[in-house]
């Protein structure tokens, strides 16, 4: 063996572990890579999610100053039209009376079917819970209709028209709500919560040892 072939030789196994470690700096240059493309995707798809709510945070502010204002507009034309004559019959005079004004009560009706049209296009309701079972979160009570035939706190008479914008509550339906009546069913939600298996105690653990430390995680990934 020559002197060039013994030390190719001689130093075989030092490339060889040179070769090794540069690989094994590659990888872990490739990893530390992959994880900072993922926590990039992570921070870039919760920024699009803050955006996007807060986008819609501020369309729904930016809408209910003016949908209160225009509710009320929405109540006088209601007003209007129930505080008109209506037609008697053997009554002339309320007769005639109701048949003039009626082309106006027409457009007065029109005006508010289009309001509410334009409201309920940018995202709000009218509410007339009658019927409903009392939700004290969207309506606000003002008396209370003795009634054994009818359910406990079911509405019976609406005030006034309550409205909502998305889920939140531009201003409570004023009602009537029953008494006396027999207890209401429960609903479907309260018939889940009544269904659902309570949360199991957690067993005593041996010579008073106390629970590891749960890991923490970062909640913006």
């Amino acid at each position: 063996m020559s002197a060039e072939e013994n030390r190719d030789a001689t130093h075989a196994p030092e490339a060889a572990a040179a070769d090794s470690e540069r690989l094994a700096a590659l990888e872990r240059d490739n990893t530390d890579l992959k994880d900072r493309l993922l926590r990039a995707l992570a921070e870039m798809e919760n920024l699009r999610r803050r955006t996007e709510r807060e986008i819609q945070d501020t369309r729904a502010f930016s809408i209910t100053k003016f949908a209160s204002d225009m509710i009320g507009t929405a109540d006088n034309l209601r007003r209007a039209i129930e505080s008109a004559p209506k037609s008697e019959e053997g009554n002339a005079e309320h007769e005639v009376i109701a048949k003039a004004i009626q082309p106006l009560l027409d457009g007065v009706a029109l005006t508010e079917r289009e309001l509410l049209k334009a409201l309920e296009k940018h995202g709000v309701k009218r509410r007339e819970p009658v019927g409903e079972r009392f939700d004290p979160h969207r309506d606000q009570a003002m008396f209370e209709i003795p009634d054994e035939s009818v359910p406990n706190g079911t509405v019976m008479q609406v005030m006034q028209v309550g409205y909502m914008i998305g889920e939140r509550v531009l201003r409570p339906a004023m009602v009537g709500v029953s008494k006396g009546g027999p207890a209401r069913p429960p609903s479907e939600a309260d018939a889940e919560k009544a269904n659902a298996e309570p949360p199991k105690a957690e067993a005593p653990r041996p010579n008073g040892t106390q629970e590891p430390p749960r890991p923490k995680f970062d909640k913006r990934a």
